[in-house]
């Protein structure tokens, strides 16, 4: 499992700082709308659009790099998987081999 950073955590603080402020203007919002004032009405709406849009440009942002650092985690095992195969040959083929004989031993007692 991997280590969280510390750019991680800065970037889940600073999510769940955005989401609290949306929540907060959401909140606001729908205590304007039982004042029925249209000008009040109308800023907090354009406030929480503006906060609902860079919250779903951060979260979408996140989930781009997050996605990046997993395929980059991936090619890296890959790259040291074949690495190893490479450097131990004979280790490599007696891994499959074993593996190879046990799946077929589960195969066969059905």
């Amino acid at each position: 499992m991997a280590s969280r950073t510390p750019h991680t955590d800065a970037t889940t603080q600073q999510l769940k700082e955005d989401l609290r402020h949306l929540t907060h203007t959401i909140e606001e919002l729908v205590s304007a709308t039982a004042d029925d004032s249209r000008s009040n009405i109308k800023e907090l709406r354009e406030r929480a659009e503006q906060r609902l849009k860079e919250t779903r440009d951060r979260l979408e942002a996140r989930g781009e790099r997050l996605y990046g650092e997993a395929r980059d985690s991936v090619s890296h095992q890959v790259d040291a998987c074949d690495r190893y195969v490479h450097e131990n040959p004979w280790t490599s083929i007696g891994i499959g081999a074993a593996v190879g004989m046990v799946i077929g031993m589960l195969i066969g007692r059905r």
